[in-house]
């Protein structure tokens, strides 16, 4: 983290900054799974615009930590962690279809973005 994060007023549930990366390190890895299994799993014609909106999820993903650590705007960041929630959502369904296991990987990524996003606001009204 960065030393601009460290001066910011934290939301409640804010966890200690150590906590994120084995986290990350733990969804990617499950994120990695869910796209495998799915690719794997034949999904037919829709594999097309299942591929569009999952680059378009991975973008808003890439781009949150240089909207809130880069650009310092946890109000852009929030704005986008918005998109990041909905692409997930269609993705989970897109992948739903063709591979359910793959879906439901993606299960904890999202319960974690959903925290990320309390925490996103969080910053954004208290700072």
């Amino acid at each position: 983290m960065n030393a601009w994060y460290q001066t910011l007023e934290r939301p409640p549930l804010t966890p200690p900054s150590w906590v994120f990366s084995p986290v990350w390190t733990v969804l990617y890895a499950t994120i990695a799974v869910a796209v495998f299994l799915y690719y794997r799993s034949n999904p037919g014609p829709r594999w097309r615009i299942t591929t569009v909106v999952l680059v378009f999820h991975l973008l808003t993903n890439f781009l949150w930590t240089t909207l809130f650590f880069g650009l310092k705007s946890p109000g852009y960041a929030l704005v986008d962690i918005v998109f990041l929630v909905l692409s997930l959502g269609v993705v989970m369904r897109l992948f739903w279809t063709s591979s359910r296991a793959g879906s439901i990987l993606l299960a904890p990524y999202l319960l974690w973005v959903l925290f990320a996003t309390y925490l996103n606001a969080g910053f954004f009204w208290l700072n």
